[in-house]
């Protein structure tokens, strides 16, 4: 029954947490915490361990996706499960210019979120950074 886990595997050292330390300085010019891109900085996050639950939030989708493939590996064969990661390799390159809004409906049919309403139908994306100049979104994208 391990094959149709719905959730993570959660075990003492699941509770610690496995991001390394985020690098002070990266990409600044003095060496110091970009606070305006990169967020505040809190001790405690970086010293005490995360809560089990939030390994299961950070885990879901993932989790799901296993569960989903596993699922088409049973009922249609190895076939279906290499097809769909296929496919969905394919329409999920970029095709625009980071600035420019992007929706990506072949990828979320793939997925199986084409008949649900979540909150970036309507509200947008939250984690997506509205970058106005697009030189820089370029640079970015481009490694520069």
């Amino acid at each position: 029954m391990s094959g149709l886990r719905l959730l993570p595997v959660t075990g003492p050292q699941a509770s610690i947490s496995s991001k390394a330390p985020k690098e002070v300085g990266r990409g600044t010019e003095f060496g110091v915490h970009d606070t305006l891109r990169e967020g505040f900085r809190s001790v405690r996050s970086e010293v005490m361990p995360r809560h089990p639950i939030d390994e299961i939030q950070e885990n879901w989708k993932e989790t799901q996706d296993k569960l989903r493939m596993d699922m088409h590996r049973r009922t249609f064969g190895i076939h279906a499960p290499l097809r769909l990661q296929m496919e969905k390799a394919i329409v999920s390159q970029p095709r625009r210019i980071p600035v420019l809004p992007q929706t990506n409906l072949a990828l979320e049919i793939l997925e199986g979120r084409d008949t649900t309403i979540d909150y970036e139908d309507f509200l947008g994306d939250p984690f997506s950074s509205n970058l106005v100049d697009p030189h820089e979104a370029m640079e970015r994208v481009l490694g520069l």
